[in-house]
């Protein structure tokens, strides 16, 4: 059976610097598009059948590096809608908030057109995603890429795996990294995670933006 493939593009100033990042497009940092390149050996030794990314520029230069030809853009898998929080780091919000957590609390309203999403809606957006993908992976004519973000992958992850939207608060996921859910017995189930080319060394993780400090990543 098909593999499903999450990509969580290279590294930007905000996601540096710890800021939320939803609409606002970024470019990758050299450093990003570094990372970006380094993970085409690793995605060039898959069977690849299908490649969606997400409409944002930094999603899209990732696939371009990494070698993934022929993407299609899926606007269901833009970041989470962080409406007020937008381009606002964590220690910013638990001034006035302190036991503010993303997965937990959702967000506030932004401007218009940035409404912002509950976890919730965050996780009905990932399974409208998973519902399109669903039938390729059944199929097996090769593995599923979703190139896209941080935050919206970790819910899509844990909704693929029959976990509520909030687990997704499980699943650190890194800058320039490709992660793997196969299936065991046939559930859906991990294979690998947070994996990253061979250059550069990564740096130091920023605090978790989603308001709890991230936890050591798990590279296989």
């Amino acid at each position: 059976m098909a593999e499903l493939l999450l990509v969580r593009h290279g590294e930007t100033e905000w996601s540096r610097d710890g800021l939320h990042t939803s609409w606002t497009d970024k470019p990758l940092t050299a450093r990003g598009e570094r990372q970006a390149a380094a993970l085409r050996p690793l995605l060039a030794a898959r069977r690849v059948g299908h490649v969606l990314v997400s409409p944002l520029a930094r999603a899209r230069r990732t696939a371009e590096l990494a070698g993934l030809r022929d993407a299609v853009v899926e606007p269901g898998l833009r970041e989470w809608d962080y409406g007020g929080y937008e381009g606002v780091t964590t220690a910013e919000i638990h001034r006035t908030r302190p036991d503010w957590f993303l997965f937990d609390d959702g967000v506030v309203p932004g401007p218009a057109g940035h409404p912002g999403e509950s976890p919730a809606e965050a996780g009905a957006r990932a399974d409208r995603v998973l519902a399109r993908i669903g039938p390729w992976l059944d199929e097996d004519g090769g593995d599923v890429v979703l190139v896209g973000h941080a935050h919206f992958l970790r819910v899509l992850t844990a909704r693929r795996l029959g976990l509520p939207p909030a687990a997704g608060a499980l699943f650190r996921l890194d800058t320039g990294t490709v992660s793997r859910i196969g299936t065991e017995h046939g559930r859906p189930a991990l294979v690998a995670w947070n994996a990253a080319g061979a250059a550069p060394a990564r740096d130091a993780a920023v605090p978790g933006q989603d308001g709890r400090a991230g936890t050591a990543a798990v590279s296989v």
